[in-house]
């Protein structure tokens, strides 16, 4: 019998498995898996906008996501932290990234830039608990050989260490790893299907074992460079020539269809440096760059549907709960490298080549990440809602009966203290001989089980400067030495109608509660 059931002291999640448990021996339609602690996979895309997949608006053709999404949660008001490296941070560790030791970059300075030993990670804490514990794809929390995912608690690791790389080899200066040794991927590599490929050989590893096991898969698609095979490519080529005007109406009406968001919520207007599509004079060059964006989620999707599959073949879909998530909104960079190249003398024409073979190097940019987006404002990196406002999946069949949308506002940092109470363990006070800071994410377990939660009273970001705090239907943003602005979250949140200069005392009072709870979250000079 499990520790958990021998305790007095059960949690929520003891209570739901024994619930299970009773179910399953009245009712012959209850998997036979439901006797165990469920199977935990947490699934991240790289830089995808809130709007990109079907079941969030999205004309992609996500399948798999889509048939996640809509047999289990959909989440309406999930926050992220901005960028990549900190929002990994926040989600293997439960707390601020800050705090965790990435309020930055990866590279050490203001912030240690790897996580800390105050910290346990997700991973950490599942082995401790009985968990296999499994990661295939991006890491960028520590390049450091000390902070490498095998020692932060993962039993195997394959992937990039580092932040972004070429899809079909490694960029010079990075790291790519199996397990703690470094390689360099062979010919015919492409790294959104070998990230799939490693992941179907865990799950097979983790059922063989019998014990439930945590696999985190964490893509680097759909992140620059726009890279994909061309006969993926050859599937949207010509789908976006009506334009990211247009796009974006029709995930507009899309979305408010879906509920997820609000028909009183205006259309955020076009980005003030983004050509109106009538006066782009290469739109065939920008249908090709975001039918390559396309082909690039449509891929990872593609491997999340083989992992449902394997689930599915081995009788373990209903008691596995499959998290899917991205780590920020889209993207608007320019490539470091394709800058780079520049400046040595390089030509636009040959960097961007034919977008999507191994030879070009570019992003989509802000043309089409304000489409991603949809219908928000701004991108990764930002606080406004287009850099931190993330879709999130839940799917667990034997605990969700029913599909629903989740309207609270939560945070990445909740999904570690979620996933310890799923799996009937807590988080410790101390670990690897070192006083462990308090968990500051809250589980959602009441949530995923359709009971009421006490969710958090305010949140806070902060990004190189951008900040901001969401308090009830209130949000106070500010762009880096820019002024407060003050939305209401309820009636705007696409934040088209500033009402700070109305608003004089709520913007006191919020900017002070910030200040207060970003020194305790751990930004330096909030």
């Amino acid at each position: 019998m499990p520790f958990f059931f021998r305790n007095k002291h059960y949690t929520l999640a003891s209570w739901l498995l024994i619930l299970l448990l009773a179910s399953a021996a009245s009712s012959p339609q209850m998997p036979a898996t439901a006797s165990k602690r469920p199977n935990i996979i947490l699934i991240m895309a790289d830089d995808m906008g809130f709007s990109d997949i079907g079941c969030y608006g999205g004309e992609i053709r996500t399948p798999n996501l889509d048939r996640l999404g809509r047999k289990g949660l959909r989440f309406t008001q999930f926050y992220n932290a901005a960028r990549c490296c900190p929002s990994r941070a926040s989600l293997l560790t439960g707390q601020y990234p800050h705090k965790a030791g990435i309020g930055e970059m990866v590279e050490p300075g203001t912030y240690a830039g790897h996580l800390l030993p105050t910290t346990l990670t997700m991973a950490e804490a599942l082995k401790g608990a009985g968990y296999q514990t499994y990661m295939s794809g991006k890491w960028h929390v520590g390049e450091d050989s000390l902070y490498w995912p095998r020692q932060r608690g993962f039993d195997e690791y394959y992937g990039l260490i580092s932040g972004a790389s070429s899809f079909y080899t490694l960029d010079e200066g990075r790291t790519f790893l199996e397990n703690n040794t470094r390689i360099k991927p062979g010919k015919g590599f492409y790294a959104t299907r070998a990230y799939t490929d490693k992941a179907l050989q865990f799950i097979d590893k983790g059922h063989a074992s019998g014990n439930p096991y945590f696999l985190y898969l964490a893509y680097t698609a759909p992140h620059w460079p726009l890279h994909a095979p061309e006969a993926d490519v050859q599937k949207y080529l010509g789908s976006y020539t009506k334009g990211w005007d247009q796009v974006r109406k029709e995930r507009y009406g899309r979305l408010v269809k879906e509920g997820i968001i609000s028909s009183k919520w205006p259309q955020s207007i076009r980005d003030s440096m983004v050509t109106a599509w009538e006066a782009e004079p290469r739109k065939e060059h920008w249908d090709r760059r975001m039918a390559v964006y396309a082909a690039m989620v449509s891929i990872m999707d593609e491997g999340i549907g083989k992992i449902i599959r394997k689930l599915e073949e081995q009788g373990e879909l209903e008691n596995t709960v499959i998290f899917f998530l991205a780590d920020n909104g889209g993207c608007a960079e320019i490539p470091h490298i394709y800058t780079k190249k520049l400046k040595e003398g390089m030509t636009e024409e040959q960097l961007s080549g034919k977008v999507g073979n191994e030879t070009s190097y570019v992003g989509y940019e802000n043309r089409w990440a304000h489409a991603s987006n949809t219908p928000f404002r701004r991108y990764k990196s930002h606080i406004h809602e287009g850099g931190i406002a993330s879709p999130l999946i839940i799917h667990w069949p034997a605990a969700i009966k029913k599909a629903r949308l989740v309207p609270d506002v939560t945070h990445i940092m909740d999904i570690m203290p979620t996933c310890l109470e799923i799996a009937g363990t807590t988080y410790p006070a101390s670990g690897k001989g070192n006083s462990l800071q308090a968990l500051d994410g809250k589980s959602w377990l009441p949530l995923i089980t359709n009971n009421p939660w006490k969710g958090h009273s305010e949140l806070i970001w902060e990004h190189f400067g951008s900040r901001g705090i969401r308090q009830g239907k209130w949000k106070l943003v500010a762009e880096k030495n820019a002024p407060w602005e003050l939305y209401d979250m309820e009636n705007d949140r696409t934040e088209t109608r500033n009402l700070a200069t109305t608003n004089p005392q709520k913007v006191a009072n919020l900017v002070k509660l910030y200040e207060q709870k970003a020194r305790e979250a751990g930004v330096v000079n909030p």
